[in-house]
């Protein structure tokens, strides 16, 4: 059995105040039976790894190379030093707004896996690709070159979010059979990278406008094994609604 992962992503939200509040406030909701945890902004990571017992804490990004001419970046063993032990590359803002790519998104994972830092790889299609029935394709492709070359035992170890591009802060969110049917898809093209053993291990997350009013629906589903959460991870009353509805 796969253990469910729910994860919120902050994104550039709070304060170091109001991470540790969060923090405070959550952590003691969560149960064993599911692993949770929040995705924090560079500054508030180290205090949030402090404070959280219980819930996992990650990185939003991090730079391949270790150190550098690369003004601005965090690499991945300053993420090391304060104990962060996930991180999330390639979200979907990342690759539209700051130029990450498969390749670099590849690059990242395979410094992640190296230094004992799990990555959760995010893929997804727009609006205009999903219209166009490209969704398969597209989700095909990302991962082909996200995750290439790495070990079917790493492959085990990781989690893939599945976000559509178009159900991200939109309001709008996949169906549970649309969600469903793309990672189902995820799914099977781990299997083809890398057999049947790690497709079957691999966590697969949905994203897009997930809700404590709709979390139960996309967590019955054979090939979802959890969420990464966006709006309702902000607040700490949705996203300990989340837990209580996830136990």
């Amino acid at each position: 059995m796969r253990k469910p992962i729910i994860v919120g992503n902050w994104k550039m939200n709070k304060t170091i105040a109001e991470a540790v509040a969060f923090i405070d406030a959550v952590d003691g909701v969560c149960h064993d039976g599911a692993t949770y945890g929040v995705g924090a902004p560079f500054l508030a990571l180290a205090e949030s790894v402090k404070h959280a017992n219980h819930l996992i804490v990650a990185a939003e990004n991090c730079h391949f190379e270790d150190s550098g001419a690369f003004t601005g970046e965090v690499s991945v063993p300053m993420l090391e030093e304060i104990g962060v032990k996930w991180c999330i590359i390639g979200h979907s803002e990342r690759r539209e707004m700051f130029g990450d790519t498969d390749e670099t998104v590849n690059k990242k994972a395979k410094r992640l896996i190296q230094a004992g830092i799990t990555p959760i790889v995010c893929i997804g299609e727009s609006e205009a690709q999903y219209d166009a029935g490209e969704s398969e394709a597209v989700i095909r492709s990302q991962l082909s070159g996200s995750l290439a070359d790495l070990c079917a035992d790493c492959v085990k170890d990781i989690v893939i979010a599945y976000e559509p591009i178009w159900a991200i802060g939109t309001g709008k969110s996949a169906s549970v059979e649309i969600a469903q049917q793309c990672c189902h898809i995820v799914r099977d093209q781990i299997e083809k990278m890398y057999g049947k053993e790690a497709a079957e291990a691999v966590r697969v997350q949905y994203g897009g406008s997930v809700k404590p009013e709709n979390i139960v629906e996309y967590m019955a589903q054979p090939d979802i094994d959890g969420a990464l959460i966006g709006g309702a991870s902000l607040k700490a009353d949705s996203f300990t609604d989340i837990i209580n509805k996830t136990k």
